[in-house]
């Protein structure tokens, strides 16, 4: 499967959450406390970490793709990062940058 990525930074997690979780008609499939939510639709995966000096801002972009070998990370033509990746490989890199997530 082979779903488009799209990462936001937000001002507030839990508040973020909320809105998302309506938005996207689902609650996140990982949480890290006070760090980051992720949401794993059929079409789509969306993550948001908290930072609110960036909140609304583009993280990044790309794509999570189960034939994707590890984690990659370029920039395009106009600065922007497209990310590729396979799902175990995206919740490994989630563990080493933001901890371990709790249950949803």
């Amino acid at each position: 499967m082979k779903r488009f990525h799209i990462a936001l930074a937000v001002r507030d997690l839990g508040t973020s959450i909320a809105d998302y979780s309506v938005r996207l008609g689902q609650q996140p499939t990982v949480v890290v406390e006070g760090k980051y939510a992720m949401w794993r639709t059929d079409l789509l995966n969306f993550s948001i970490n908290q930072n609110a000096e960036r909140a609304g801002q583009l993280r990044h972009i790309g794509f999570e793709d189960d034939g994707a070998e590890g984690f990659t990370s370029t920039p395009d033509v106009n600065g922007i990062e497209w990310e590729l990746f396979s799902a175990k490989a995206q919740d490994e890199r989630i563990v080493e940058m933001y901890g371990v997530p709790v249950g949803v």
